[in-house]
């Protein structure tokens, strides 16, 4: 199924600098005036409600939704029977122009991988896996590469590519 909201996923081996990319290209198209919408993956369960207060307790007392409204916020936490598709949650994200993803890095069909050799000098994706690379080493044949610090660079990519563009940056197929 195709979704209106293109999707790419920041990728990469644990500690490689995906939240740093991330938190650049969002902030880079955000000043560009885009709206975006985020999403962690997180493979393991998570609570970001703080044990004691009263949506962690409605939520502990057995409620599937449990929602925190706000002047400026409004959350909402929902127990699942399965975990989301990238198409699922793309379609939650509302009026954006884009959902960055962080991770999904067996699932994402547009992957942009970080890579630092720091970390590592393997990558997890080969050429056919991803759309471009954020990195201080490595290179693949006919793949963008840009600089750990090239935020702008990746921001102009995603922007022509998956917005401006209209490439349609369907997230089907996992």
């Amino acid at each position: 199924m195709e979704t209106a909201v293109p999707v790419v996923a920041i990728v990469g081996e644990s500690d490689s600098g995906k939240t740093t990319v991330v938190v650049k290209v969002v902030a880079e198209l955000v000043a560009r005036g885009y709206r975006v919408a985020t999403i962690k993956h997180h493979p393991h369960d998570f609570d970001i409600d703080v044990p004691g207060k009263d949506s962690y307790r409605h939520a502990q007392a057995g409620a599937v939704v449990s929602m925190v409204s706000s002047p400026n916020k409004f959350a909402l936490m929902r127990k699942v029977e399965h975990e989301l598709t990238l198409d699922e949650i793309a379609q939650q994200a509302g009026d954006v122009d884009i959902l960055i993803a962080e991770g999904f890095k067996r699932v994402a069909p547009l992957r942009i991988e970080v890579s630092r050799k720091d970390r590592s000098t393997e990558l997890i994706n080969g050429p056919g896996d991803v759309i471009a690379l954020v990195t201080d080493h490595a290179t693949l044949p006919g793949v963008p590469s840009f600089g750990l610090e090239d935020a702008a660079g990746v921001a102009d990519f995603i922007a022509r590519t998956f917005i401006d563009g209209s490439n349609g940056g369907t997230t089907d197929g996992a």
